[in-house]
C-alpha cells in the first residue's frame, strides 16, 4: 500500500489516500518517487479539459529511484535514478515513422490501462501513463529516461514535463534564433522555462507577459528584459517596446483564446507564434482572410514541446551542469501531496510557477 492523490471523478476534489499498488508484472519497473511537478494539464484533466479514464491517479511530472524490475526488463536495475516520460512513443505508427514522436498516435494508450486498485478494491488508472501523484509508481519501462549524471533527482522530475515543453517551443517549435525579439505569454512553471530557453538561444529582448505583478521579479530572473501586465492593451505595449514592430516569436503558455490572440497580435509581419497552453473546446480563436494574408505570420500550436525527451534530456542536463538552465528558479512552492488541491487553486488564480510535491 502507498499513499497517493486519487480523481475520483472528473470534476471532484482529489483524495489523498492508501492504493494497492501491485509487483512490476512484464515489461513494468516500479519507481519511488523523488518528486513530482503539479503541471496545468493535471488540473485540466480533473475539470475534464482533457478526458482520460477515471477513477486515476494524475501527476505526470516526475522522477525518482528504481526499487523493482519485472520479467524481461533490461538496461534498467534497482537503484536506478530515472525521469518519468508520460508520453513514450511506439516508434511504429505514422508521426513515429516520420519522426514526429511527440505526436505518436500510440503515446497515452497505457491511460486506459488498470494498474492499481483502492483500499476497497475499485480500479485505478495512470492519469497519463505514470501516476506521479503517489509514493510509489509502476510504469512501462518505455515510460523511464536515465537521469543524466550531475543533476539532482528532486529537480530532474521538471525535466519531464515543464522543462522538456518550454524549451523545446523555443528550440524546436519556434527556432528561435541568436538576436530575435520574444515574448512569452504566461509565467508558469511552462514559461519560466521557455524564458530561459529563449536566453539560451540568444534572444536580443525577451518580453514576459502575465497578469500577476508579483511575478516580474521571477521572469526577469529566468532572462525577460521587459515585463507587460497582460490586458486588453498588451499586443500594442509589446509593439511599443521593440519599435512598433512586434516581436519575431510569441510562445503562448496559457491557452485561453484571449492571449492566443494577444500572442499573435504582439507579432511582427511574418512572425511566429506557438501555442503550448492547452485550451478548453468553449476557447474559440478567430482572425479574417484578409489579416492572415496581409501579416503572412505563423500559428503552430506545438505538443510536449516537440521534443523527442530520449535525445532532447542529454541536451538540457548539459545545459543545467553549464549553469545556463536553472531547475530549482522554476519552483515557487514545495508541497506535500496533500497540498496539490492548493496549488491547482493557485494555478487557476494565476499565482507563483512550479509547485512542487517532495516526498
Amino acid at each position: 500500500m502507498v499513499r497517493a492523490a486519487v480523481l475520483p471523478a472528473v470534476g471532484a476534489p482529489l483524495e489523498v489516500t492508501d492504493i494497492d499498488l501491485p509487483d512490476p508484472g512484464p515489461g513494468q519497473v516500479r519507481v519511488r518517487l523523488a518528486a513530482a511537478g503539479v503541471c496545468h494539464s493535471d488540473l485540466s484533466l480533473s475539470d475534464g479539459t482533457m478526458r482520460v479514464p477515471v477513477p486515476a491517479v494524475l501527476g505526470h511530472e516526475g522522477a525518482g529511484t528504481v526499487v523493482a524490475v519485472g520479467e524481461g526488463v533490461s538496461g534498467v536495475a534497482p537503484g536506478a535514478e530515472v525521469v518519468l516520460n508520460w508520453a513514450p512513443s511506439c516508434g511504429r505508427c505514422h508521426a513515429c515513422s516520420l519522426g514526429e514522436v511527440w505526436l505518436c498516435a500510440n503515446a497515452l494508450s497505457g491511460a486506459a490501462e488498470v494498474y492499481a486498485r483502492t483500499a476497497a478494491g475499485t480500479d485505478l488508472h495512470p492519469g497519463l501513463n505514470v501516476a506521479a501523484f503517489a509514493e510509489e509508481t509502476v510504469v512501462p519501462q518505455s515510460c523511464l529516461l536515465p537521469l543524466p549524471a550531475g543533476i539532482p533527482l528532486t529537480d530532474a522530475a521538471l525535466l519531464g514535463c515543464a522543462v522538456l515543453t518550454g524549451y523545446g517551443a523555443v528550440h524546436h517549435s519556434a527556432r528561435v534564433r541568436a538576436g530575435e525579439t520574444v515574448a512569452v505569454h504566461g509565467v508558469g512553471g511552462v514559461g519560466l522555462a521557455a524564458l530561459q530557453a529563449a536566453r539560451i538561444a540568444g534572444a536580443s529582448k525577451i518580453v514576459a507577459v502575465d497578469v500577476s505583478p508579483e511575478k516580474e521579479e521571477l521572469a526577469r530572473a529566468a532572462g525577460a528584459t521587459d515585463y507587460v501586465i497582460a490586458s486588453d492593451t498588451t499586443a500594442r505595449e509589446i509593439r511599443g517596446l521593440t519599435g512598433k514592430q512586434g516581436v519575431d516569436v510569441a510562445v503562448e503558455c496559457v491557452g485561453r483564446a484571449s492571449t492566443i490572440r494577444a500572442a499573435w497580435d504582439s507579432t511582427r509581419r511574418g512572425g511566429r507564434t506557438t501555442v503550448v497552453g492547452i485550451g478548453g473546446k468553449d476557447q474559440q480563436v478567430t482572425f479574417n482572410a484578409l489579416e492572415i494574408f496581409h501579416w503572412g505570420r505563423t500559428l503552430a500550436g506545438c505538443v510536449y514541446g516537440n521534443s523527442d525527451p530520449a535525445e532532447d534530456l542529454p541536451v538540457l542536463a548539459e545545459h543545467v551542469r553549464a549553469g545556463r538552465l536553472d531547475l530549482g528558479m522554476l519552483v515557487t512552492e514545495r508541497i506535500a501531496l496533500d497540498g496539490i488541491p492548493a496549488a491547482f487553486d493557485n494555478m487557476l488564480a494565476g499565482k507563483g510557477g512550479r509547485a512542487l510535491v517532495v516526498f
